[in-house]
């Protein structure tokens, strides 16, 4: 009997336990432009700031309606985040193989760190807006990195 009540017991703690748990989530960006002669930015941002959602999260009731007008845009600008910089994919010889292989060592230091401080990689998004051609000298890769951690 009393070995039922101890196992009882230490399953009512793991449960409780579980139950205590919180997770958080960090989007980790990395932009890499592909502007052609490496005239781009490329970075890895992080923020490493708290947002109030509540205050920038508006309820639309009859589906036209919507107090998104009063919020200012400005409000939302963080100004406490990591920049860790990138090489651009593109010099001026065209594609750059070794800068994107340094890229590679930077966001695979990043992406270690970050296991290292307990934040597991939940997933991986990616997309691009790509150089159209002579009239279109604009293109990024973007990619965004979501961890968790579950704390007890």
């Amino acid at each position: 009997m009393k070995k039922v009540l101890l196992f009882s017991g230490f399953f009512a703690l793991l449960f409780l336990g579980s139950l205590q748990a919180q997770t958080q989530y960090k989007v980790v960006t990395v932009v890499e432009s592909i502007i052609p002669a490496g005239t781009g930015r490329s970075r890895i941002i992080e923020s490493n700031e708290a947002v109030p959602i509540a205050q920038y999260t508006t309820q639309r009731t009859d589906g036209r309606t919507s107090a998104q007008g009063d919020i200012d845009r400005s409000d939302l600008k963080i100004s406490n985040f990591y920049e860790t910089k990138l090489l651009n994919f593109f010099s001026l010889g065209g594609i750059n193989f070794q800068n994107i292989a340094s890229n590679d060592a930077l966001i695979s230091a990043k992406l270690d760190q970050l296991t290292a401080e307990g934040w597991e990689l939940a997933f991986v998004t990616s997309g691009v807006e790509s150089q159209g051609g002579d009239t279109d000298p604009q293109g990024i890769f973007i990619t965004r990195f979501v961890f968790k951690k579950v704390s007890r």
